[in-house]
This record gives C-alpha cells, sequence and structure tokens, in this order.
C-alpha cells in the first residue's frame, strides 16, 4: 500500500502501515487483473526523490482518490495522469498534491497509476497505457453517483507523459458498450475537458470543432516542442473554435507541477484552472468565491 505522508529517509523510516488511516483510498481498475498483465504479480515500487514519491513497476493500474465530503461537493471530477516519461510516475507532485488542491475546493480528484511503456524491460505499449487511462474514465463514472460526480463534468489534466495520454484519449474515446459483460465498459470515457500540462509530443495534438475545452500550461523555458509547440496549439484550438486557455509561465522549466509549500509563480496554475472551470460552465463562481484560499507564501 502507498505511504500517503512524505517522509525524509534522512529523519527516520517508517512503515506503511504507520500511515494506513490516513492513506486515500486506492481502486483498481481490473480487480481480476488487467488485461495483458496476466500472470504478473509484483507489487509497484515505490522510491523517495526530495521528499516525493515517484512509481514505477505497475502491473495493477488504479486510481487514488481524493472526494470531497459530499455538502462540499461541486459535481466536479478530474481524473489526473502524472508524468514520468512512460518509464516512471511523479505520484506526487503531479498528482497526490493536485488531487488534494482539488479536493479541499469540492472537486473530485482521482489520480491515475498507469503501466509504463518505457520502463526498462516493460513488455508494455502505449496502447496498454491509454486502455487504462480510457478504463479509469469508465471507472469514475460508473461510480459517478457514489463519489458526487455529474457524470458530464469529469474531465482530466495530464502531465508531460500524462499529457501525452490525454491527447491520445481525446483522440480515441467512446460512449461505452452497452452490450459488454463488464457493467464498467458500459460507460463512456470521452473527457468533458482537457487539461495539457507541459505536454509529451505536442505535435500530435490536433484539435477538431468536437474537442473538450481545453486548459495548456507549460513554462518558457522548457523545450522548444513544449515552450513554443503549446503556443501553436493554442492556435490550433482557436482555428477550431474550441474554448481554450494558454498560460505560459516566465523563468520556468519543465515538470514544475504543483507543491504545497512552493512561492513559485508557477505554483499558481491550479488558482487559474478553477477559475477557468467556471468560465467554461463546468463550476459555479459562488463555488469559486468560496473555496479559493490564497496561494502558499502570499
Amino acid at each position: 500500500m502507498r505511504l500517503f505522508a512524505l517522509v525524509s529517509a534522512s529523519l527516520m523510516v517508517l512503515t506503511a502501515s504507520a500511515f494506513a488511516a490516513d492513506a486515500p483510498p486506492v481502486v483498481l481498475l481490473w480487480p481480476n487483473g488487467a488485461p495483458h498483465s496476466e500472470g504478473k504479480t509484483a507489487e509497484e515500487n515505490v522510491k523517495i526523490t526530495n521528499g516525493e514519491r515517484v512509481v514505477t513497476g505497475v502491473n495493477k493500474p488504479s486510481v487514488t482518490l481524493f472526494v470531497p465530503e459530499k455538502s462540499k461537493a461541486t459535481g466536479v471530477g478530474v481524473l489526473i495522469a502524472p508524468g514520468g516519461g512512460h518509464y516512471q510516475l511523479s505520484y506526487d507532485s503531479e498528482g497526490c498534491f493536485v488531487g488534494q488542491w482539488l479536493a479541499e475546493r469540492g472537486i473530485a480528484g482521482f489520480v491515475l497509476t498507469n503501466r509504463l511503456s518505457r520502463e526498462a524491460g516493460s513488455t508494455y505499449t502505449m496502447n496498454d497505457e491509454l486502455a487504462d487511462t480510457q478504463r479509469a474514465m469508465r471507472l469514475v463514472r460508473s461510480r459517478a453517483a457514489e463519489w458526487t460526480i455529474d457524470p458530464a463534468k469529469l474531465g482530466i489534466i495530464g502531465f508531460s507523459a500524462g499529457g501525452e495520454l490525454v491527447n491520445m484519449l481525446v483522440q480515441k474515446n467512446d460512449n461505452g458498450d452497452q452490450a459488454a459483460t463488464d457493467p464498467i465498459d458500459r460507460f463512456g470515457c470521452r473527457p468533458a475537458f482537457q487539461g495539457l500540462m507541459y505536454p509529451g509530443n505536442s505535435a500530435a495534438i490536433a484539435p477538431t470543432k468536437d474537442s473538450p475545452p481545453a486548459f495548456l500550461l507549460c513554462g518558457a523555458n522548457d523545450r522548444t516542442d513544449i515552450s513554443e509547440g503549446l503556443a501553436n496549439v493554442y492556435l490550433l484550438f482557436k482555428r477550431a473554435a474550441v474554448p481554450v486557455e494558454l498560460h505560459i509561465y516566465a523563468n520556468t522549466g519543465h515538470g514544475f507541477g504543483y507543491r504545497p509549500r512552493s512561492t513559485a509563480a508557477s505554483n499558481e496554475w491550479p488558482w487559474r484552472f478553477q477559475e477557468w472551470l467556471v468560465t467554461t460552465g463546468f463550476l459555479k463562481r459562488s463555488a469559486l468565491i468560496t473555496t479559493t484560499q490564497p496561494a502558499a507564501g502570499r
């Protein structure tokens, strides 16, 4: 089981069981085993890098739940796809920290832990990563009432390699198969909105008039295909008449994610994302006014 409380290895070593009561729930996408993971029983690996968890060796894809109290729920849900070059997952800075921030403001967050196609020795492909992403969307929709979500307000955001998965999902989704024997497969996987956070393979992003509204984010010092490529992607969305918003932070590189104690300007992006949800009609303005809090360091 994953350790939710972060600790410094230089100070102490604690077992996951010591924090079991505080850990957010984790739900397997396929309780009986994922396709193409047959016979693979090894648990995922979690290492601490600069005080944050990095996950590898995923054979049992899952979502970690950050669900607000029902009295505070806005009905909006966000699937969060962490980055890591398709060989690891930045589980905290591009996952759990974001999910917790959203839940504190009445937005349900679901952190995807997907299989990795570029990890050393991996037998998985990008299609397996896409299948995990599709399945996560279906799973969340199948339990929308339980988690106080409006199925029409479930979107996805992804960071770096996770952003690539977002684009793949946008290009390949469906409304579910009503004849499927697995009831989860009867639910659609199309996202209501998308967040492309310094996405990998930005050249593959090709919006159409039917694409979901998009929130775009990157740093000006990122590699050219992102820092300049995402500006071009913004224009493609505009030409396709798709609602779009772009934020490029100066003096900022790749992989900045969100960290609760950071005072960097780029750490303000979750507030901009929340405002964008209001602008696009997914979130009520009253929710923005009553739940927004000053960013760290203000």
